[in-house]
């Protein structure tokens, strides 16, 4: 049965993303940001029904009153091409950071310049930083929340990549706190895994933590709080709490 819910969902995975693709690109022709900014977000509700009603995966999101008017750099785990689609489905009006690698897809490099993107290298550095630095002008202007995913790579339940600093120095240069978030997404959808499994997963935004003159310090709290909470949701859904 999951097999062949996974072959349902890779079908309507695909037929939903092209058409989007397409609805993103004339709505990102037309003036100003929201007509493009409904499209995604119609396009993350989209997904969101076909990965619970076809694949199984039900989402349990909590700690949304953590999000309030004031725009903050949400900083969050990454398990999954899912993770994406529960933000574009949850937060509105929502700005992101994106690695470079997603500008082989057709449309989509004229769909995220369009969504005000800031789009780095997934080699980080100075490029990446030189890249933020050119971006911060318009998003001082911006009042989108701005999602992150530190580590910049996909990861496995109960793995991890090293923290990149580049949330720490977004969050300070825009005087915005930063709401931590954890997921136990990868139980059911592990990063680019075929097979999803039909579950309960949980989706959580946590208290916000405001950048401080320590990077390091701030650096290691963030990584403590998304992990260790992450280290629980996983735990817990897997019958160990």
């Amino acid at each position: 049965m999951a097999f062949l819910r996974s072959v349902l969902f890779e079908i309507a995975y695909w037929t939903v993303t092209i058409s989007f693709a397409v609805i993103c690109t004339v709505l990102a022709a037309l003036p100003g940001h929201r007509p493009l900014s409904f499209g995604l977000f119609s396009y993350g509700r989209a997904m969101a029904f076909i990965m619970r009603f076809i694949a199984g995966i039900r989402i349990d999101l909590r700690g949304t009153r953590h999000l309030s008017r004031t725009p903050s750099v949400i900083a969050a785990k990454h398990q999954s091409w899912g993770d994406g689609f529960v933000m574009l489905a949850t937060v509105r009006p929502l700005a992101f950071v994106a690695g470079d690698h997603l500008m082989k897809f057709p449309l989509v490099g004229f769909i995220l310049k369009k969504a005000g993107a800031v789009v780095l290298s997934n080699q980080g550095g100075e490029e990446a930083r030189a890249r933020m630095a050119a971006s911060l002008e318009a998003l001082q202007r911006d009042k989108r929340h701005i999602l992150i995913y530190p580590e910049g790579h996909l990861a496995a339940p109960g793995e991890k990549h090293p923290y990149r600093k580049g949330v720490y120095h977004l969050a300070r240069d825009l005087g915005r706190p930063v709401v931590p978030v954890a997921t136990s997404l990868g139980l059911a959808w592990d990063r680019q895994a075929f097979i999803k499994r039909p579950r309960t997963i949980t989706v959580e935004f946590l208290p916000p933590l405001m950048p401080g003159e320590d990077k390091d310090a701030f650096m290691r709290q963030l990584e403590d709080t998304i992990e260790g909470r992450t280290a629980e949701l996983i735990s817990a859904q897997n019958g160990g709490g």
